[in-house]
């Protein structure tokens, strides 16, 4: 077998331009993988990383509020029992916040605008520390009562800085309007789709603009120490819940304020909870990964289509050039098998080496694009939640592409090889003299 793959190897060598010419393709395509896999995976991270921190737990214990059938508000009442019932149901959880939900009308002296408001209590929420780039201000200044914190672009609009003062004011439960002024104490870089319309004040300002109890909030955020248990936690809560007596909406994989036009229209007032995760909570803009991902299925497919055409054609033009010592190999009595095998190994070892050849310049060129720290259009930046271009290459997607990619050049292989065994000793050497 070893002395197979050194008559392989020794055939590579000595058609040099034919091999770099074939390996210099495959190579190309496996870069070209393995570029597109990081910036999917890295867009696919940014988006967690911003989700998770903005908007959504891994798991959320969320739901609906109805005073009548036809008017909901985004509220989880009485959440310390069921925040209790959570940490004794999710062994795997690592940390939990409670998140209040509201829209309301921003208002500077010189401008106004709608944005999502989320109620925190900033000393428990660990993520927004290592997530939000502060531009001014301070975050622990959130602690105090009638504050907000707003990112850049917004503060743009409304033409504020740290110090400066805003209005909130929205519409309370029962349909009376409220204000609130508060204090611009912390303003942060943008983070994409999500930061455009959302803004963070203290848990106990959002409770008094919208006149809720002190056991009322908008959500719950589960955090679970292993990203890969979300659909097994969500399941197990989806019937614990409802065993210990709350009523817990169908699932619907849509952000919540996607759903208050189907809740509306339910005929049902008081509490039901809706359970969802973090997929489900950014489904509205995931479209661009299922587009990206299909978009390098397909330009992988037509390259792997051309790359295998060359590689047919090549080991053609090898058998024709090689007959005689083909004939000669079988006349002293070298098996069909161990023929086929040689032009396999021959197609392997290509492979071997241009995906090894590929995988390293692709490698290098993610490392020195997130090195670069290279900024991307406004327009992008909304959809990856990041103004940097974040390309994530981790071992086990290089080792897959190029698997992947020396598995298809030594499956194309086999048509001619199998051709070239079936030579006949006697046919070959008269076909050559």
């Amino acid at each position: 077998m070893l002395q197979l793959f050194l008559i392989a190897f020794r055939n590579l060598g000595t058609h040099r331009k034919r091999t770099l010419l074939l390996g210099g393709a495959i190579a190309s395509v496996t870069a070209l993988l393995v570029i597109l896999m990081g910036l999917s995976t890295g867009m696919k991270e940014s988006m967690l990383r911003s989700a998770t921190t903005l908007s959504t737990g891994h798991v959320n214990v969320a739901g609906f509020y109805k005073v009548t059938a036809g008017q909901a508000a985004p509220v989880v009442t009485g959440y310390p029992a069921i925040l209790e019932q959570i940490r004794k149901d999710v062994p795997e959880l690592d940390f939990a916040v409670q998140r209040g939900r509201g829209w309301l009308k921003l208002v500077s002296e010189t401008s106004s605008m709608q944005v999502g408001v989320g109620g925190i209590d900033v000393r428990s929420e660990p993520g927004l520390r290592q997530v939000l780039q502060l531009r001014a201000g301070s975050l622990d200044a959130l602690t105090e009562p009638n504050t907000v914190l707003l990112f850049e672009k917004q503060a743009k609009k409304l033409d504020v800085r740290v110090g400066e003062s805003v209005t909130l004011a929205a519409q309370t439960l029962r349909g009376a309007s409220n204000t609130v002024d508060a204090r611009v104490v912390a303003i942060a870089a943008d983070m994409g789709m999500l930061s455009d319309f959302g803004i963070f004040v203290p848990s106990d300002t959002l409770r008094s603009l919208y006149q809720f109890k002190a056991d009322t909030t908008g959500a719950l955020l589960l955090y679970l120490k292993d990203l890969d248990q979300v659909p097994v936690v969500h399941a197990r809560l989806r019937q614990t819940l409802a065993a210990a007596g709350h009523t817990v909406m169908d699932h619907d994989p849509r952000a919540f304020f996607m759903k208050f036009e189907t809740v509306n229209r339910e005929a049902w007032t008081g509490q039901r909870l809706d359970i969802t995760n973090w997929e489900d909570e950014i489904s509205f803009i995931t479209w661009t990964l299922t587009a990206l991902n299909s978009l390098t299925g397909v330009l992988i497919f037509v390259l792997m289509v051309i790359i295998g055409v060359g590689i047919m054609n090549t080991l053609w033009i090898a058998i024709r050039e090689r007959t005689r010592e083909i004939g000669t190999l079988r006349a002293i009595g070298m098996q069909r098998t161990r023929v086929l095998l040689m032009f396999v190994f021959e197609a392997l070892l290509l492979g071997l080496l241009g995906t090894l050849a590929g995988a390293a310049v692709g490698l290098t060129v993610c490392l020195a694009v997130n090195a670069s720290a290279v900024h991307v259009p406004e327009v992008v930046a909304v959809f990856i939640m990041s103004d940097t271009l974040n390309l994530a290459v981790h071992a086990s997607s290089i080792l897959g592409a190029m698997a992947f990619i020396t598995a298809c050049t030594t499956a194309i292989s086999l048509i001619p090889s199998f051709l070239a065994a079936r030579l006949k000793p006697v046919t070959a050497m008269h076909h050559i003299g």
